[in-house]
């Protein structure tokens, strides 16, 4: 089908450690205000997709596709759950995509939410752990600081990449997150400070690290025809593209490069018909910084190995080139795992609808989102445009 699928409606909780909320409660908010944003009503949709990584070890419930549809009042529509590790919220946001591009569903909702706060630290950590292969890296102790702090010494060993480089995505994302009402951290973060925090494993340090957060985000979208029924600034869904690779960081050709995300960009692009110069802003998964840099090179804003080289040169700043991570990126936004790929969706549409005060992209039209699993065994892409 080439017709497209419209954005209609965002909305999000702001992002942080909410010790007084549930899971529900703060799902409910990012669902009602995509609602009230997209101007449906609650029996204008026909289906909904939650994305969630680990709700049943986070707070002791699954089942939150039925969850959802019951509390929220929304009837006995069709409600899936999507599990996709730390892309559990982008792959929400295709399954929602391809069910309206088969005809299946006219307008759904999307939900993407984590509740991580509500158990010790240690255990947060244990749970994150079984996105990685877990008989042959998490029974081994590679928690993800040391299989993405493998894949950041490599990096530094065979491209000269530095401490300081590494540090630059904090700081960037810090910067961008300090006018985003919803992020987690609203504050921007020295250089030094960065450098000098307590090192989780080496070279990774913890403001090198995404914090545990909990949240919400929510989308509602629709059949293109349908869309100014709602809405005079829908935006649209351009392409939506899925890839996999290794689930353990010692199979692959090279821990310095995620091929998933290499295929999944070209195969989105292609989808699009576009190229990479046609993209005005990304939002790029960065549950660590050495993510960042090497998502860089891997959807071609840099080549590889000069990742850092472009965080030098300022290519990924606002009002660079190719701004990265306006939202403040998962760094400084948070990272509530379901969440993460449906507030990236979020964020590129509140861009392409110029909604985005001060960290605005100046005209921008198209936005790029990769979301990954694990350490790049899953990666979901999404283009949106106006």
């Amino acid at each position: 089908m080439k017709e497209k699928v419209a954005i209609i409606g965002v909305g999000m909780c702001k992002f942080g450690e909410l010790w007084e909320r549930n899971l529900i409660d703060i799902s409910l908010e990012a669902g009602m205000y995509a609602i009230f944003d997209a101007g449906v009503r609650g029996t204008d949709i026909d289906g909904m997709v939650i994305g969630n990584m680990s709700a049943g070890r986070f707070t002791g419930q699954e089942h939150l596709g039925a969850q959802a549809a019951d509390i929220g009042g929304l009837g006995d529509l069709a409600a899936y759950s999507v599990e996709a590790a730390c892309a559990s919220g982008g792959a929400a946001v295709r399954q929602a995509y391809m069910a309206i591009k088969s005809g299946e569903h006219d307008v759904m909702l999307v939900i993407g939410s984590e509740k991580m706060s509500d158990v010790t630290q240690s255990e947060a950590m244990n749970t994150i752990s079984v996105a990685s292969d877990f008989e042959w890296e998490g029974m081994f102790g590679a928690t993800f600081p040391a299989l993405y702090a493998f894949m950041a010494r490599r990096h530094m060993k065979e491209y000269g990449t530095t401490e300081e480089q590494l540090a630059k995505p904090t700081v960037k994302n810090h910067a961008n997150a300090a006018h985003n009402e919803w992020a987690q951290f609203q504050r921007p973060v020295p250089i030094e400070v960065v450098m000098n925090s307590g090192l989780l494993a080496d070279p990774l340090r913890v403001l090198h690290s995404a914090p545990i957060t909990d949240g919400a985000a929510g989308l509602v979208i629709c059949r293109e025809e349908l869309a100014k029924k709602y809405t005079d600034t829908p935006v649209y869904i351009e392409s939506s593209e899925q890839r996999s690779d290794t689930l353990a960081l010692h199979d692959r050709q090279s821990i310095t490069t995620m091929n998933a995300v290499v295929s999944s960009t070209k195969a989105a692009l292609n989808e699009a018909k576009l190229d990479l110069k046609d993209i005005d802003v990304f939002e790029l998964h960065d549950s660590f910084s050495i993510g960042e840099i090497i998502l860089t090179e891997d959807v071609g804003i840099a080549k590889k190995g000069e990742g850092g080289k472009a965080l030098d040169e300022g290519i990924t700043e606002i009002g660079g080139k190719f701004p990265v991570n306006t939202s403040g990126g998962l760094k400084a936004r948070g990272h509530p795992i379901g969440a993460t790929g449906v507030a990236q969706i979020v964020e590129l549409a509140l861009q392409l609808r110029g909604e985005a005060d001060k960290r605005q992209v100046d005209g921008a039209e198209k936005g790029l989102a990769v979301n990954i699993g694990g350490t790049g065994a899953t990666s979901v892409v999404h283009i949106i445009g106006r």
